[in-house]
């Protein structure tokens, strides 16, 4: 029984809830949170952006554990409860002042966040078989989401944070009210696991997609997509720094309140729109050329701050870098989708997701270290903007596995 394009589209926009938890809301808000808790707590630059490093290495530890947990309880039920455990750290977030507290915190927050994004990346590709035409257009809705996540966050957070700016630790109430977010997204993703399940069962009967074959698969050789492996660990590497710091640049800019609302909710609103902008150049190509290309764009968006203060200038950055980072990511689903054969998606994509996460462990870090330094966060955003630009060096030789002679 065919299924409408209509109705796939319409998971795919639900689906995309699963990205606005794990990275929109999950880790991108802290952004907005960071200038207020370090000014409240005293924190260097390095020890803020270790909260993201927490943040990261859970991620990786999500992810490295994913594929066992997607084998025993299915995408769906995962999805389903790193959204719902993601809601419970995010709100825990709130009740620590202490540094121990608050990076376990990000780190559970990261390992929950990690089962969300790579379940929910799964069965967006899953449902690309369900449209194949448009396969790059729903793998960009799903991970469009992230930007619903940042829109949310950036007009809700500033006016939590001014209503109870006259409480100790305002920036509490505001990890409250985006584990309430979470709550909410996290039962609209419940009902698009039911409506998923009866969809894959309505289109049968042949074989779904993501289904083991029926005869033995050859392993992945890892070393085929070692360029892009790279090029995507240099992604996490630099894109982390601006979404951790960007924010807390503005500020120290003396850009107010309301332009920095502005400002991060058209990153966000470009985020969403960004699903369009590229499917066709991820429909296109099957080697690295997606990868190195939007790299080198999200480079120079990272630049720009790191250059002047100028307030055009800084809008331009802002529009790019959310035009373009969540098709970063929704290239390497695609390559996984057009080079390897449906029952080693997954495995591609946890590849993937592991190597991002590695790159995020070490860019806030040593972005802060950097910013501790002279020349402050300017010059920790150009490391950023040259962690792209070799990322994309070395996806530009990314082929495509059978014009390499590799297995699909």
């Amino acid at each position: 029984m065919p299924v409408r394009p209509a109705s796939v589209l319409w998971l795919a926009l639900a689906l995309s809830l699963g990205a606005a938890v794990s990275l929109g809301i999950t880790r991108f808000a802290y952004g907005l949170l960071l200038p207020p808790m370090r000014d409240d707590l005293g924190w260097s630059y390095t020890l803020a952006g270790a909260m993201n490093t927490f943040n990261a290495l859970g991620y990786l530890l999500g992810a490295l554990g994913t594929p066992w947990l997607m084998q025993r309880i299915g995408p769906g039920r995962l999805l389903v409860l790193g959204a719902a455990l993601a809601s419970v750290f995010m709100a825990a977030s709130g009740f620590f002042v202490d540094v121990i507290p608050l990076l376990w915190q990000r780190l559970l927050a990261g390992v929950a966040s990690a089962w969300v994004f790579v379940a929910g990346g799964l069965l967006a590709a899953r449902m690309g078989a369900l449209w194949p035409a448009r396969s790059g257009l729903l793998l960009g809705l799903y991970y469009g989401g992230t930007g619903w996540g940042i829109v949310a966050s950036a007009v809700s957070v500033p006016w939590v944070l001014d209503i109870m700016a006259h409480r100790p630790h305002a920036w509490a109430w505001a990890w409250w009210w985006l584990a309430l977010l979470c709550v909410l997204a996290t039962l609209a993703l419940a009902w698009v696991q039911r409506a998923l399940a009866q969809t894959a069962s309505a289109a049968k009967p042949a074989h779904s997609a993501g289904e083991s074959a029926t005869c033995p698969l050859p392993p992945v050789r890892w070393r085929r997509f070692a360029p892009a492996l790279v090029g995507y660990t240099l992604f996490g590497v630099g894109y982390i720094g601006y979404m951790t710091f960007v924010i807390a640049l503005l500020r120290d800019q003396g850009v107010g309140s309301a332009a920095i609302t502005l400002f991060y909710s058209l990153l966000g609103l470009a985020v969403v729109a960004s699903s369009r902008i590229w499917a066709g150049l991820l429909d296109r190509h099957r080697d690295g050329q997606p990868l190195a290309r939007l790299n080198a764009l999200l480079g120079l968006a990272t630049v720009i701050p790191a250059l002047t203060a100028a307030w055009p200038m800084l809008l331009l950055s802002g529009l790019l870098f959310g035009g373009v980072f969540l098709s970063v990511v929704a290239s390497t689903t695609a390559w996984v989708r057009h080079n390897l054969p449906a029952a080693q998606w997954a495995t591609g994509i946890s590849a993937f997701t592991i190597v991002f996460a590695v790159g995020q462990i070490v860019g806030p870090t040593v972005v802060g270290w950097i910013a501790d330094g002279p020349g402050g966060l300017q010059r920790g955003l150009l490391f950023s903007a040259l962690a792209l630009w070799v990322g994309a060096a070395f996806a530009w030789h990314q082929r495509a596995l059978a014009d390499a002679g590799g297995q699909r």
